[in-house]
């Protein structure tokens, strides 16, 4: 099975990544339709035209070859730094993807490296070999995001499905199974765990629960939304239990184990971006991509074995990254729903409702230890946010109570953070920080402690309703696996 799997990656680089014809098209302007990789100058192209026919002709030093490479991909990051990311030329985009699939290329075929005919070595990959191979075309997708192309988006999914295959294989696990190995994580007892640890932090008390409803029917939750109980302040959050009990995730394929989420990410090679801080409105708060492996081990198996910051992966979309485990979750029927437009008692009505509607739901992951942040911010879509590992705390405050709450507005750079409150909800209710620091951001606020909020501990199974607009503050109380759905 391996040698047919490496057969088949070895093909997908050489015909499909080196693609030679096309690169020599845009050198020799005979390509008619327009790429963006044009605008990068002809030496580039030129440049990726004798390594894309190095590679596929296995011919030349592999590792200047590589490092050519690395040339083109730091060229292309540098850009990266030299605009807002949003503003970023395509053409440097479409440079670091490229590159980087010759790249990957290149390391797929190291081992048949100046073997010009078909006989080749096809010998598995080392493990330092399938780091850099999957850190290479991660960071690619990442980076630059996915090809454009439903086409290109379909050749790298099967090349990470072919790398999972070759990693199952390489280890002699059945397909789909998972490791029989458990991290330790317990010192000295020698017992080897298969789920997150479910022990807890200060956990606040609920004052004003939310409603909680067991599986509404679609017309049900479409009527609870369509007509709100009170007029000023429009449809209310809602707990909705029994949602997720048909989840893989929540049964055969369990998101609650190391080694699950370990199996499905090629044995924690994925690279993933987290966070770190406490929540990102905070001084020395930060990013960084590293490997999913790494980001269970130290920030969420054992984050008190050494002085990190808090990581969290914050709003991934994680599932386009990794489609097997988007396979483990399905979307709630209620996205489907016709939910209300913003209500006008919000400042931001106005600017919610200029979205054009959305084709499918939004999805993104939320996954981290106990502890994690997420500050009291308003959202500009309707949300299912699913609880499928671990408890949250969740506070909500109506659009209309948007003055009490002292949204932060435009900030230094340009930065529009007006759905976001410049409120430590911890510390001015007293969860955190000294009783004197308390004190003094009462001080600040003076018109917090008037606003009217709604308060739940939403358990693992169970999904909150937030509506559009409504401001909420999310804290977790043991390690965390959320998915939202956002829809409008």
């Amino acid at each position: 099975m391996t040698a047919t799997a490496n057969r088949k990656l070895v093909d997908t680089c050489l015909r499909v990544f080196c693609d030679s014809e096309k690169l020599a098209g845009l050198v020799h302007s005979q390509t008619k339709s327009k790429i963006e990789l044009r605008a990068c100058g002809n030496p580039v192209l030129k440049l990726l035209l004798h390594l894309s026919n190095a590679i596929k002709n296995r011919e030349g030093d592999f590792d200047l070859v590589v490092q050519r490479l690395d040339d083109l991909i730091a060229l292309a990051t540098e850009k990266f730094y030299a605009f807002p990311f949003k503003d970023v030329p395509p053409c440097w985009r479409d440079l670091f993807r490229e590159a980087s699939l010759l790249k990957f290329s290149a390391l797929a075929v190291k081992g048949m490296w100046a073997h010009r005919n078909e006989s080749f070595d096809l010998r598995t990959p080392s493990e330092e070999q399938m780091d850099e191979m999957v850190k290479t075309i991660d960071m690619a997708l990442i980076m630059a995001g996915p090809p454009p192309s439903s086409d290109g988006q379909e050749q790298i999914t099967s090349v990470f499905d072919l790398l999972q295959e070759i990693h199952e294989e390489s280890i002699q696990l059945p397909k789909h199974d998972s490791p029989r190995k458990r991290r330790k994580v317990d010192g000295d007892t020698g017992v080897w765990h298969d789920r997150f640890p479910t022990s807890g932090v200060f956990e606040p008390s609920v004052l004003k629960p939310i409603s909680k409803w067991s599986e509404p029917s679609f017309d049900e939750f479409e009527k609870y939304m369509l007509h709100p109980k009170d007029d000023h302040i429009g449809p209310e959050p809602l707990v909705i239990e029994g949602a997720l009990k048909h989840w893989p995730a929540r049964t055969k394929h369990p998101w609650k184990s190391p080694a699950y989420l370990l199996s499905k990410t090629i044995g924690g090679r994925r690279l993933v971006p987290i966070e770190l801080g406490r929540t990102y409105v905070d001084e020395g708060w930060g990013q960084k991509i590293i490997t999913f492996k790494e980001f269970i081990e130290h920030y969420i198996l054992d984050p008190k074995s050494s002085a990190l910051a808090t990581g969290y992966l914050a709003q991934h979309d994680l599932f386009a990254q990794i489609p097997s485990l988007r396979e483990d979750i399905a979307i709630p029927d209620y996205c489907f729903t016709s939910p209300p437009p913003p209500h006008h008692s919000s400042p931001l009505a106005e600017k919610h409702s200029k979205l054009a509607p959305l084709d499918e739901p939004l999805l993104n992951a939320w996954f981290g230890p106990a502890r994690t942040i997420s500050p009291l911010h308003t959202d500009p879509y309707h949300n299912i946010l699913s609880q499928v590992v671990g408890r949250k705390y969740i506070r909500l405050y109506a659009p209309n109570e948007s003055e009490k709450l002292y949204a932060r507005g435009v900030e230094d750079g340009g930065v529009d953070m007006g759905n976001t409150s410049s409120l430590d909800i911890g510390l001015l209710v007293g969860w955190d920080d000294s009783e004197e620091e308390r004190k003094e951001a009462n001080e600040r606020f003076p018109l917090f402690q008037e606003a009217e909020f709604m308060d739940c501990i939403l358990e693992e199974g169970e999904c909150l309703y937030i509506p559009v607009g409504w401001w909420h503050y999310v804290r977790s109380l043991t390690v965390s696996f959320s998915v939202s759905f956002w829809f409008n």
